[in-house]
């Protein structure tokens, strides 16, 4: 959650320069997702993006789609539009009320955006009289993700979505248990089953770093949430809520936390396409935090030179 988007200029350079394929950002409370890949643009860096994921109840299916065309838009690219639901305590907070069921309402609105994004197909929406559609613009596309980390909202996924997206999932849990989910709720409407897109938290081994320390420097907010926990206990690490930097230590010791030289790093990727990983998102907030933004871009850039050396 930087507040200087000057931050990510060097990470949207590595997208640029060719390293990567896209920029990725979650859902930020300090300076707003859509409005940093915008100022991007407007410094000359039109770069693809995605969001991993911005929250659902924070925004109109309406203001959803028309900042994710407008992105799509003003980069010149196709953008990932990643939604998720966010937890029952901060959808109440916002609404008064958590959602009845995360997963209808993800299939609502997920339904919602996409009638907005293809006004061509003459549906609105909205009731009677009050229906709102938007007006049609060329634009490269806006392809609407999903965040899974279970089952449940996998099989939703499978059914409404272009684009699965999970944090932390061990390639072994995607390949047995998220994979089969999107497969299953695609086949039930006939549609093709959604790319899967894995967010994958890293670090390379150097000097005066703890492996440990950065995994729960990363990821410790995560580990501290029910949903993120049960998924990893499905995937056969110890974690609990409670224990948040005992889950940091799990997550290095399995290596879902990818830590070691940039060759070691590279060869772990690996498994996350022989899996059927379609897009890995390499997540440096460790070393970003613990070490500043420029030693986390470097890590990335060793990283990814790597990976296409391999």
């Amino acid at each position: 959650m930087t507040t200087d988007p000057q931050d990510l200029v060097p990470f949207a350079r590595l997208v640029d320069d060719g390293h990567a394929q896209r920029l990725w950002q979650g859902q930020s409370l300090s300076l707003e997702t859509h409005q940093l890949f915008a100022y991007l643009a407007g410094t000359g860096l039109r770069v693809p993006v995605g969001t991993s994921v911005v929250l659902m109840p924070m925004r109109h299916p309406l203001e959803a789609a028309v900042q994710a065309r407008s992105l799509a838009r003003l980069t010149g690219h196709g953008m990932v539009l990643g939604l998720g639901p966010s937890t029952p305590d901060f959808v109440k907070a916002l609404h008064g009320r958590a959602y009845s069921s995360p997963r209808d309402a993800c299939v609502d609105y997920l339904g919602q955006v996409r009638r907005l994004l293809h006004p061509e197909d003459g549906v609105a929406v909205g009731r009677g009289p009050d229906e709102v559609a938007l007006a049609g613009i060329p634009h490269p596309g806006v392809e609407l993700g999903l965040g899974v980390l279970r089952p449940v909202l996998a099989h939703a996924a499978g059914r409404v979505a272009d684009v699965a997206i999970s944090w932390m999932t061990p390639p072994g849990y995607v390949r047995g248990v998220l994979l089969p989910a999107l497969a299953k709720g695609a086949s039930e409407v006939c549609r093709p089953v959604p790319r899967l897109v894995t967010v994958v938290h890293a670090a390379l081994a150097r000097p005066g770093r703890n492996p440990y320390r950065l995994a729960y420097t990363g990821a410790g907010e995560h580990l501290r949430t029910p949903h993120y926990t049960d998924m990893l206990r499905r995937a056969g690490l110890r974690v609990h809520p409670a224990q948040s930097n005992l889950g940091a230590r799990a997550l290095v010791d399995s290596g879902t936390f990818l830590y070691g030289t940039p060759t070691e790093v590279a060869h772990a990727l690996v498994e996350y396409d022989r899996a059927g990983v379609d897009e890995v998102v390499l997540n440096p907030a460790g070393v970003g935090v613990e070490h500043g933004y420029a030693a986390a871009v470097e890590d990335l850039r060793e990283i990814l030179s790597a990976f296409h050396r391999d």
